[in-house]
């Protein structure tokens, strides 16, 4: 894709030309186009723009796309999960999006002013986390909340919010059984493992290379083997330039409603930074980052350093004054079949 300046590819995915395709509205709308509906054009295309497309209103943009599952029989096992700005969020059946008309219908009825962040397919066995401006989260199971029918209701309290906070992201992830404690010694494993890899200086310190030794050969155990196969990191972004990649055994699971607890230090950055945007990333994946002075950064994943869930994080985009991060996008080079591509998250106030 040949894109215009400044501009850069958020999402990508695999689908037939029969494939439907949902367009989720920061309105609450949803609206269903097939593949072949859409232009067609060569690898340096352009394309064109939605609104060319879909009947959207004055100011209402695509918050997500998302392709339908080309076998009907599973549209009924899983699950469409909302979330907005106000903190609200709801499930639905797939199914129940299933049919809709050219005009698009109603997804999600929202209050005067909230607006709809993010729309993602899910499983009963997953959980969800809620990011906000403010550096707060919170992770609950995908059952704290029940299945609505209908599609008129503003939904449940996802997380209670400060005065003035905005939720910004909402992810979608594994439900891992694990005890606390065996979370904190894989935490404690795996970051002596990765001082360990990184070359760190033990000439004057060799009871600290004794015992981060002993701690990474824990990891060989068949439990924390397999917390380590399915370990997951979410990569949390301030406006500021400052981000970090976080284990997400870190963020504990709790219910739903509560205050959340804190995902990225927030406090000392220049007048007390925003959060930019939060997600799921894999060591493959590629970050691209947009200011609000024009300028874009691309970069490895694996350049970010992995820390804890409470710190500041490090320098990845180096902003000028008075100049924030406005667009953070995760890009996927390789795609399964069954792999979403997307990932691009916008600042709640852009």
């Amino acid at each position: 894709m040949n894109p215009r300046d400044e501009d850069f590819v958020a999402q990508v995915f695999v689908v037939n030309t029969h494939t439907p395709v949902l367009f989720f509205s920061s309105t609450g709308m949803v609206y269903k186009m097939k593949v072949y509906k859409l232009p067609l054009g060569t690898p340096q295309a352009r394309g064109k723009a939605l609104i060319n497309l879909l009947p959207l209103k004055d100011g209402e943009t695509i918050s997500t796309m998302m392709p339908l599952p080309e076998d009907e029989t599973t549209w009924e096992n899983l699950f469409v999960m909302f979330s907005t700005s106000s903190g609200g969020a709801r499930r639905n059946r797939l199914s129940d999006f299933t049919n809709v008309m050219a005009n698009g219908k109603i997804a999600m009825k929202l209050a005067e002013g909230d607006k709809l962040v993010r729309v993602r397919t899910c499983e009963e066995d997953d959980d969800v986390m809620l990011s906000t401006l403010s550096g707060k989260c919170i992770r609950f199971s995908v059952t704290d909340i029940r299945v609505f029918v209908g599609r008129n209701s503003t939904g449940v309290r996802g997380i209670r919010l400060a005065k003035d906070d905005l939720v910004i992201s909402m992810s979608v992830l594994k439900h891992i059984e694990a005890e606390v404690a065996d979370r904190e010694l894989y935490l404690q494993s795996a970051s002596a493992r990765r001082r360990l890899d990184g070359g760190s200086d033990y000439t004057d310190r060799p009871d600290d290379k004794a015992k981060d030794e002993a701690n990474a050969a824990r990891l060989e155990e068949p439990k924390f083997k397999a917390m380590q196969e399915q370990e997951e990191f979410v990569l949390t972004i301030t406006e500021d330039g400052f981000g970090k990649r976080t284990s997400a055994y870190e963020y504990r699971i709790s219910g739903r409603g509560g205050k959340g607890i804190t995902a990225i230090e927030t406090a000392r950055g220049k007048n007390n930074t925003k959060v930019a945007a939060s997600f799921p990333v894999l060591v493959t994946d590629q970050l691209v980052m947009v200011s609000d002075g024009g300028q874009l950064i691309r970069c490895p994943i694996d350049n970010v350093s992995i820390v804890g869930r409470s710190t500041r994080g490090v320098t990845i985009f180096k902003t000028a004054e008075d100049e924030t991060v406005v667009s953070v996008s995760r890009l996927r080079e390789e795609v399964g079949e069954d792999e979403d591509m997307d990932e691009g998250e916008d600042n709640a106030q852009e």
